[in-house]
């Protein structure tokens, strides 16, 4: 990547990490969620982050989607999860492994196919036998009788250029997986799921070396596909290594963003309450902090007890049971239980 860039990528990166935004709850989970629901969107599939969400956490299906590309999301969901567990092993890629993430990819949406080379099935994850072309006019991929020996190959280079990587070389790690998404979907190794399947292989090495996976959302679909073709007319690799660097910055610049908008927005609220309490309630403004700080600590619980407050703030329990109090004498706050088992929740 050019140096501009890596400037950027680490300037990004290092205040995404100092404003703790990964350490949200469920940071690491809607992420993931994301990177699903937009790697199936540019093959098509309409599911929204929203409906992935019912999907693989309640089992909820959508009426407006068809099965097929659910079914799409499931299965990618499914590869995700077993691939961030084998890529903590360190093991060697090879061709056999390649096989069976497809497989995963493909499970549930993969066809037979019967060509001339022979029977094979995309849902077994295996490879294809026939030739394809990148679209209608475009050129012709690896005839499929050398896709095996390539891929051989492949396996061989990346797992050289894995254990030669320094792990505190971000930039490495992210020019690492750009290359390897790039020469697998090149090679293009199955008749259908090659795009999911290397943005994955791309997403788990990075997971591997602990560097923050990159999104490729829908709306960067022509700029990724051009970038494709570009690399492979030109035979350039920089073109796709820069054009993925410059996609993962402008989606880290826009979680700062959003981060910050958010905080912003949650202090304003958070002063506004407190001018609330001090003119409604006629308290000191020290106690209204204090009273603020609780409902904050509150917004994102469904109960909090005495035990919580006095361990989380350090308030003595005679404290922590006046404020609570207050609060709900206030009405902020709703008590259930009796006192020995009180809890409370926001109203």
């Amino acid at each position: 990547m050019t140096q501009e860039n890596k400037d950027i990528l680490l300037r990004l990166l290092q205040q995404h990490k100092a404003l703790g935004i990964s350490d949200q709850i469920d940071f690491e989970k809607f992420y993931l969620y994301s990177i699903i629901t937009h790697s199936t969107a540019i093959e098509g599939s309409t599911v929204t982050e929203v409906e992935a969400q019912l999907l693989f956490d309640e089992g909820i299906t959508s009426s407006k989607r068809t099965m097929m590309e659910q079914m799409m999301n499931l299965d990618l969901k499914v590869a995700y999860d077993y691939g961030r567990e084998w890529i903590k092993k360190h093991d060697p890629i090879t061709v056999d492994w390649l096989v069976l993430l497809a497989s995963k990819v493909m499970a549930r949406t993969g066809s037979e196919y019967h060509s001339i080379g022979g029977d094979f099935s995309a849902a077994k994850g295996e490879l294809r036998k026939l030739n394809v072309t990148a679209g209608i006019g475009g050129k012709s991929y690896l005839p499929y009788q050398k896709v095996p020996a390539r891929l051989a190959a492949f396996c061989e280079e990346l797992n050289k250029r894995r254990k030669a990587i320094d792990p505190a070389d971000v930039a490495s790690i992210y020019e690492l997986s750009f290359w390897a998404h790039y020469e697998l979907v090149t090679i293009h190794p199955w008749a259908d799921g090659n795009g999911r399947t290397s943005r994955l292989l791309m997403n788990l090495l990075q997971w591997e070396f602990g560097v923050l996976p990159t999104k490729v959302l829908k709306e960067d679909k022509a700029e990724y596909i051009q970038a494709l073709v570009d690399t492979r007319e030109q035979e350039d690799i920089s073109i796709f290594v820069d054009c993925m660097t410059r996609l993962h910055c402008q989606h880290l610049q826009a979680d700062i963003d959003q981060y910050l908008k958010s905080t912003t927005e949650k202090m304003v609220d958070k002063l506004s309450l407190k001018q609330e309490m001090v003119d409604k309630w006629s308290i000191k403004p020290s106690l209204a902090e204090k009273l603020v700080d609780i409902l904050d600590f509150a917004a994102d619980k469904d109960q909090i007890t005495t035990e919580a407050i006095v361990k989380h703030f350090s308030f003595n329990p005679t404290t922590a049971k006046r404020y609570l109090r207050q609060l709900t004498e206030f009405g902020y706050l709703e008590a259930h239980g009796a006192n020995k088992n009180r809890s409370y929740s926001k109203k």
